[in-house]
């Protein structure tokens, strides 16, 4: 069963976007070029493109400007994953060439992949086979910090306590 990841970032980044347009839902190619040429600035062949993403509570791919934060590109719903994808446009059309679940608002596990790749494949274009750079997040029961994981060591960044081995980062 897929899990819910509800926002778990700043209460300030999401109060600031609370007014923001939620991300574009992407069902389609043409939906894709659409958002690109709207969004981009004058590409050239083969050029690529950086996006923040959410999969929504119904799958679909939600993308925006890669500034963006991913609560607003959720429009301040709970997401299946998030992240940042990068877009790579040749003569063969759109592709995805790199996606990664970097996303501190939500902190996916990088075990929400498969949400990823069922909205990628409901569009088509053609992807990876799993995030190309995967994070792991862990918050601190002692200091209550979101830290990213590096190196397997599962110690705070900020007060040197011991992290959990398990996905804890909703407060519950």
């Amino acid at each position: 069963m897929s899990r819910l990841y509800q926002y778990v970032g700043s209460n300030d980044i999401r109060l600031a976007v609370a007014k923001f347009p939620a991300g574009t839902t992407i069902e389609s190619v043409s939906q894709l070029e659409n958002w690109i040429a709207k969004n981009s600035k004058k590409l050239k062949d083969c050029s690529s493109l950086a996006a923040t993403f959410v999969v929504d509570l119904k799958g679909h791919l939600c993308i925006a400007d890669r500034h963006s934060e991913h609560i607003a590109c959720a429009g301040t719903n709970s997401v299946l994953s998030a992240g940042e994808i990068f877009f790579e446009g040749c003569n063969r059309g759109w592709e995805v060439v790199e996606i990664t679940n970097q996303s501190t608002g939500f902190c996916p596990e990088p075990e929400s992949w498969p949400q990823v790749a069922i909205a990628l494949d409901r569009i088509p274009i053609p992807h990876p086979n799993k995030f190309t750079i995967e994070f792991v997040f862990r918050r601190c029961p002692a200091c209550d910090q979101l830290n990213i994981i590096k190196d397997n060591l599962l110690i705070c960044s900020v007060c040197n306590s011991d992290l959990p081995d398990v996905w804890n980062c909703d407060r519950c």
